[in-house]
């Protein structure tokens, strides 16, 4: 499983890293995406919903993951 923390990027979105993770995943590789920002968390989340990808979401403190393989 490929795991992107995107919770140490200050320098831009979060999503960006998601999004370039999404993006260069290869078909069945699983990502497991983890992020500190609720409104970005929300984002990535309606993103996968509108491509049909199923995801897993755990929520930990101020941490929150998501998990999905990519079909």
């Amino acid at each position: 499983m490929k795991t992107i923390n995107t919770c140490e990027e200050a320098d831009y979105s979060p999503l960006i890293p998601a999004i370039v993770g999404l993006c260069t995943a290869k078909k069945g590789e699983s990502l497991k995406i983890i992020m500190n920002n609720a409104e970005a968390f929300s984002d990535l989340k309606t993103y996968l919903s509108k491509q049909n990808i199923g995801f897993r979401e755990i929520y930990d403190d101020s941490r929150m993951t998501v998990e999905f393989t990519i079909l």
